[in-house]
């Protein structure tokens, strides 16, 4: 820094000085010259990502942004490039579209920056390239050839359930939907359970550190520099250092583990693992283990808080659970691998399902925007166009709980909302997978699980909190996590 002083022939104060007017002037032209700058939003944010970042650790960030578009309707600005939009005609032209996505997904890239996946490519025609061959495991048809061993791995809750039902303590929900989740992810990938539910224990804390890893991934996206300089090189790679080692590790072991065992059955990895055999010109290994990795580190908590958010939000209604527990009698539905409910006949549940979907609508997962950029024809959204090279994000709770489009009890748990004659047009704005190419990959296993466990908890059990009026507690990083909120809970009388 001296010797470039010097080159300038300025003195130290007089160098500060000038990049403090470089600086101000920067800051002045964004908040008031910017092409978007008329759009309303918090003072800070018109000049400065830091806005965004403090409300992403402060872990409100998604009930923020309700606020804001209650208070200024349509177009948000949220940072100095980007617009945060809730209008109804944002999901398709904005999800369902072609659109880059924002460099902040290149934070997905793994082992490090030099590797590109599905979740971390920004262009649609390399991601689409790269799920080509790893998509097709993710099909329905193909998750559900893990049904019996899927059910198998949730009786292991029950079992769970049984003994607190029996010793009449209480149990946090929270945690044992989390090993099941995560158990069940092991089975649809490598045919094996990581162990959480047998020892009904976090292993190796795997689960305690995803949260502030959850918290540095949110960040780390918009600071990526940073992120690859100190924790996203081949050096941190090489050494095995970074912050997501156990996950890893435990997607490490287990392919492995798969790959020593040529008789189990047709999974996920198997799957990908055939089309590198037969593909080795178009897919590389790395892309397998990126695609395991993923699996791990998204497909647990995101699933474990819609179950969490079916209970809660069901125990608060008791006529809602009264409904579906009766539907599920009348329907007399069959089982699959074990005691589960079949995820055919948690099909034939409209009000179940009904339920299940109401509870992703009013506390949906993901609670990070979905950021685009608007390609260099512009994007007219409404009555509003904006400008090439704007960051365009849709925020699924700001649509979610958008009363424009769900009404006025857009903030309540309806599930009756989707059985009536306005259910259709519903559809179109219900997201919590995402749309369009870049849509979860692993929502179909996510809706296996939620249908069998949903299904069997209101057929075989009641819950009520410790405190009733105890409201659960929750950040939202990357994804919600609710907990604190224990439950009491009764074995159904046959």
């Amino acid at each position: 820094m001296a010797g470039l002083v010097g080159v300038l022939g300025l003195t130290t104060p007089q160098f500060a000085g000038l990049v403090a007017v470089a600086v101000l002037t920067l800051c002045v032209w964004r908040r008031y010259f910017s092409p978007i700058s008329d759009i309303p939003g918090p003072f800070a944010a018109s000049f400065t990502r830091i806005w965004h970042i403090l409300r992403i650790l402060k872990g409100d960030q998604n009930l923020e942004l309700i606020r804001l578009h209650d208070k200024h309707g349509h177009f948000v600005r949220i940072a100095p490039n980007e617009v945060s939009v809730n209008h109804p005609d944002a999901v398709k032209k904005v999800l369902a579209a072609p659109l880059h996505k924002a460099s902040w997904y290149k934070v997905i890239a793994f082992p490090d920056g030099r590797f590109e996946n599905p979740m971390s490519a920004t262009d649609p025609a390399v991601k689409n390239e790269l799920s080509r061959h790893l998509a097709p495991a993710y099909t329905l048809p193909n998750i559900l050839r893990s049904e019996e061993t899927v059910g198998q791995t949730i009786d292991l809750l029950f079992g769970w359930l049984d003994k607190f039902a029996a010793s009449g303590d209480p149990v946090d929900l929270d945690k044992y939907f989390t090993f099941t989740t995560s158990d069940v992810i092991g089975e649809t990938i490598f045919s094996k359970q990581f162990g959480f539910l047998r020892e009904g224990r976090d292993i190796d804390n795997t689960i305690a550190n995803a949260h502030p890893q959850a918290a540095y991934v949110s960040v780390a996206g918009f600071f990526r520099w940073f992120h690859v300089l100190f924790l996203s090189n081949p050096v941190i790679t090489w050494l095995g250092v970074t912050p997501w080692g156990h996950l890893i590790n435990t997607a490490m072991a287990a392919i492995r583990e798969r790959q020593a065992n040529p008789d189990a059955r047709f999974d996920a990895l198997a799957h990908w693992l055939k089309m590198y055999a037969d593909h080795p010109d178009r897919m590389q290994l790395h892309e397998i283990h990126s695609a395991a990795f993923n699996a791990v580190a998204a497909g647990n908590e995101t699933v474990a808080t819609a179950l969490q958010a079916f209970v809660y939000y069901m125990i608060r209604h008791p006529d809602a659970w009264r409904r579906a527990r009766e539907e599920v009698d009348a329907a007399g539905v069959g089982v699959c691998g074990g005691r589960t409910v079949s995820f055919a006949d948690s099909q034939r549940l409209p009000f179940l399902q009904a339920c299940i979907k109401e509870a992703l609508r009013i506390f949906g997962p993901a609670s990070m925007g979905l950021p685009r950029v608007v390609g260099r024809e512009g994007l007219t959204i409404g009555d509003r166009t904006l400008p090439a090279g704007t960051i365009v994000s849709i925020n699924v709770w700001t649509i979610h709980h958008s009363k424009e489009i769900w009404g006025d009890d857009a903030r309540e748990f309806n599930p009756d909302r989707w059985l009536g004659k306005d259910a259709a047009r519903l559809e179109r704005f219900f997201i919590p997978w995402g749309l369009g190419y870049a849509s979860c990959p692993g929502q179909n296993i996510a809706k296996l699980e939620l249908s069998k466990i949903c299904a069997t908890l209101v057929r075989d059990y009641d819950f009520r909190q410790v405190d009733p009026q105890q409201e659960w507690t929750w950040k939202a990083y990357f994804t919600v996590v609710p907990e604190n909120w224990p439950c009491y809970v009764t074995r159904r009388k046959a």
